[in-house]
């Protein structure tokens, strides 16, 4: 397994915009995506959540997402979204680089996605509803846009206590 540390909230290269792949660094795309998968799952075993990661997450600065929603995977190089409408809704969002802290905000109901695949195609998605969201927060990764940037307003943050095992691990030394 190739498991890459997640970088934490305040790391600097979390606000960084992206750069596209190009097709010369397909081979680098595909080792960033098995980094990403892998990551990801060990994150999931360990602590029980996690839907989706983006590249800069782990530290590559490409425009790289990969999905496991539902347990259907997906790799998204250089994507694209788009609204298709106004309609939004309000979500309780969360990250692997805080966890434990959840934002309020809204996102898109629907949006249409344009990306390349692994072997290099055009491609399109229109999710809707929960994978809607959920492509949205990692494509603000891309931008260097994390959720605390699209809260409703200053008191749209909570704990919550059932994601904090991660942070224990880092606070077991403090009384």
């Amino acid at each position: 397994m190739d498991i890459k540390k997640i970088l934490l909230l305040g790391n600097e290269n979390l606000y960084k915009i992206c750069k596209e792949v190009s097709k010369d660094e397909l081979d680098r795309a595909e080792q960033i995506v098995k980094e990403l998968h892998d990551t990801m799952m060990n994150f999931r075993k360990k602590y029980g959540f996690g839907r989706a990661i983006a590249a800069p997450q782990i530290n590559e600065l490409f425009r790289i997402i990969y999905v496991d929603f539902n347990y259907n995977s997906i790799a998204l190089i250089n994507p694209k979204v788009e609204f298709v409408d106004d309609e939004k809704f309000e979500v309780w969002d969360d990250c692997m680089s805080f966890p434990g802290i959840e934002v309020r905000l809204y996102r898109h109901k629907r949006c249409k996605v344009h990306y390349k695949d692994l072997e290099w195609n055009d491609c399109t998605m229109e999710p809707e509803g929960d994978l809607s969201e959920l492509i949205q927060h990692e494509y603000d990764h891309l931008d260097g846009i994390l959720a605390f940037q699209r809260a409703i307003d200053k008191k749209s943050f909570r704990m919550n206590k059932d994601k904090m095992g991660y942070l224990d691990e880092g606070l077991s030394g403090m009384k």
